[in-house]
């Protein structure tokens, strides 16, 4: 068995230093004469496990440990191309690592195998069925604006049907999954739902309540206290709140403090370097503060680029004409300030008064030159 340890991207990951349970996954593919490697990977602690084993007479076996049942995919090399070689839409399976045992049996592919000895497997299948045909609605809208050509693509009576169709489709599964919360208050699941109802902007008003109504087995799982987490930096991060104050290093290594431009409208502005939304935002970042740098306004970069990249850091911010204050402690997701603020996806951003209050979240483009221009006229 060979194990590697990779880093993970985009949201940010869960990481914990709770007690540990034994896994183990076995599986069978009963008529497979072919197959030669299984490949798993999970997450794990923040970064991302990839694990592999041969396969012995159609049938293979993993173990590891865990803090809480955690999404997996195992895929299965069918003619020993190799995993660089095999394409991850063939044959793989989605499922979920649990304590003890889980079984695995098909005849000859692993996407269809049944899955046995892991009642958050049951669970997260029945939750799948109760959500598919939302799912197909979004998939079939995504899918017609794909096949059509570009002409029809820029055709806004087009796109605006197919984004009606999602919208209906999204609100639908948003009240499958609310009703599926108060029916079963102890499901594992629900810390799916719920993190996939966070979205990259928590709302207190839905999210609260929905964390109040776990169970307490459920809200003290290492997943659990993590949204319990998210939810305290939101009551910290609101509009109204006073911004957390921080230190960081700037590009010269000097530590800065927010606390010392107050006096000053801010824009606090988390992004990275390997961002890509981040960095077609700049434009428009650049163009405020040009127009307002002068009026009382600035912009304070936090980066949660990677440890030991601070060299494509200092590219990004010269390449994209940042000329305003950068900070980074080069952790990305592990940064203590992205911690401290409940930063799970970027570009986000907060404006501040000056008295250091947060007024204005996750302005973009216009809306932020309008908002500017409305307070700095």
């Amino acid at each position: 068995m060979k194990k590697l340890i990779l880093i993970a991207l985009g949201i940010a990951p869960v990481l914990s230093m709770a007690q540990s349970s034994q896994f183990t996954v076995k599986g069978t593919l009963s008529t497979s004469k072919t197959a030669t490697k299984a490949y798993l990977s999970y997450p794990l602690a923040g970064k991302q496990v990839l694990d592999s084993v041969q396969l012995s007479n159609g049938t293979f076996s993993f173990s590891g440990v865990i803090t809480d049942p955690v999404p997996a995919h195992i895929l299965i090399d069918h003619d020993g191309s190799g995993l660089k070689k095999v394409s991850f839409a063939s044959d793989i399976l989605k499922f979920y690592l649990d304590k003890g045992s889980v079984t695995l049996m098909s005849k000859d592919s692993i996407k269809y195998a049944t899955i046995s000895g892991s009642a958050v497997n049951t669970e997260n299948q029945q939750y799948i069925n109760l959500i598919k045909v939302p799912e197909q609605q979004v998939a079939a809208a995504n899918a017609a604006y794909q096949a059509a050509p570009q002409q029809k693509r820029e055709d806004t009576v087009f796109t605006a049907s197919l984004q009606a169709k999602i919208d209906v489709a999204t609100a639908e599964k948003k009240t499958i999954q609310l009703k599926y919360i108060k029916q079963n208050p102890a499901s594992f699941i629900n810390l799916k739902i719920i993190n996939e109802l966070i979205g990259p902007d928590l709302k207190l008003e839905l999210i609260e309540p929905l964390y109040n109504s776990l169970s307490p087995a459920l809200r003290t799982t290492v997943s659990g206290l993590e949204i319990a987490k998210l939810i305290a930096a939101t009551h910290t991060t609101g509009i109204g709140s006073v911004a957390p104050d921080f230190t960081m290093n700037d590009t010269n290594d000097q530590p800065i403090a927010l606390r010392s431009f107050r006096g000053k409208y801010v824009l606090l502005d988390f992004w990275a370097s390997w961002c890509g939304p981040c960095r077609t935002e700049n434009p428009n970042l650049v163009k405020a503060f040009a127009n307002y740098k002068d009026k009382n306004f600035t912009i304070i970069g936090v980066s949660l680029d990677q440890p030991g990249k601070k060299d494509s850091w200092l590219a990004a911010i010269k390449k994209d004409g940042l000329e305003w204050t950068q900070l980074s402690d080069l952790k990305f997701w592990n940064s203590e300030t992205a911690k401290l603020y409940g930063i799970r996806a970027i570009p986000q951003n907060y404006l501040l008064d000056p008295d250091g209050k947060i007024i204005a979240t996750n302005l973009r483009g216009e809306e932020l030159n309008s908002k500017l221009l409305t307070l700095l006229k």
